[in-house]
């Protein structure tokens, strides 16, 4: 079992704003879902949830934004957030997730600040027209392949229970294989009454099943990330997590949807006897 586990925090600094229909989402305007939508969340908020979650022991925060990708506006409060938090939370490693980004936006982002880039492959090629037919998944793979030749780390996963079949898991962990990310995010689809898609009915063994299949088809990834859906699906048997290959989680809540009071997961770790990574390696 790992000995050292990776937190990480989400601020979702643009929420509900997407015109996308991608299914999985409860921030397409598409579909109405009742969530709180907003176009900037005031800084003070963002630098209040920075404090909270370094004060409980992550070291990753990561400024999410709700539409497909980058424009002007959204890449200068991204940059203008990312000052701030460096001045006043020097402590977090900034990760910036905001779409499909092309590499002069990656280079710009790096400049204010910005050390990690999150964008999700989401499931595989050949199922993605599926879930989404407003943009194509060769879009999200070539911002990967911008981050990289960016120089920031890579931080992509995808999510599991969107209808998909085994075979498309395996071939969605082979294209994330070939980017070579630092960091894997495994979330499990969270269903929303308003979207189309069906509820998740993964049980915790098949959950578990899939940490151990990423860990072992990307065994040189840093961190394998258990992040959304992680409540939902594995209840009280969330501490098994990493005894099937996780050293990362996400504290507090998600996007739209509320995680587990950030006490009870240090409190769950320190059960376990594993200790909080107190710097990034």
């Amino acid at each position: 079992m790992n000995q050292e586990i990776f937190l990480c925090s989400i601020c979702n600094i643009n929420s509900g704003t997407c015109k996308e229909d991608c299914k999985f989402c409860s921030q397409s305007v598409r579909y109405k879902a009742d969530i709180d939508r907003y176009k900037q969340k005031d800084i003070e908020n963002i630098l209040s949830e920075a404090r909270t979650a370094r004060d409980n022991g992550a070291l990753g925060f990561c400024l999410v934004t709700a539409d497909k990708g980058l424009n002007d506006k959204t890449l200068k409060f991204v940059c203008d957030t990312a000052k701030v938090l460096t001045k006043e939370v020097p402590q977090l490693r900034l990760i910036a997730c905001n779409g499909t980004a092309s590499l002069e936006q990656l280079l710009t982002l790096k400049e204010a600040g910005i050390k990690a880039y999150n964008h999700n492959l989401e499931t595989a090629e050949e199922f993605y027209p599926q879930i989404c037919t407003t943009h194509p998944w060769s879009e999200r793979y070539e911002t990967c392949q911008n981050v990289n030749k960016s120089g920031l780390v890579l931080i992509t996963g995808g999510i599991f229970g969107l209808g998909e079949t085994q075979e498309n898991r395996v071939s969605m962990l082979e294209s994330l294989k070939s980017l070579n990310p630092t960091s894997v995010p495994i979330n499990f689809y969270h269903h929303n009454e308003a979207l189309e898609l069906e509820p998740n009915s993964m049980t915790p063994d098949e959950a578990l099943s899939l940490i151990e299949l990423t860990r072992k088809t990307i065994p040189d990834a840093q961190r394998i990330m258990v992040a959304g859906g992680r409540e939902l699906i594995f209840g009280d048997r969330q501490n098994e997590i990493f005894e099937h290959g996780a050293n990362s989680i996400v504290i507090g809540n998600y996007l739209t949807t509320s995680g587990r009071i950030m006490s009870k997961d240090l409190d769950m770790l320190k059960y376990l006897n594993l200790s909080v990574a107190k710097k990034v390696k």
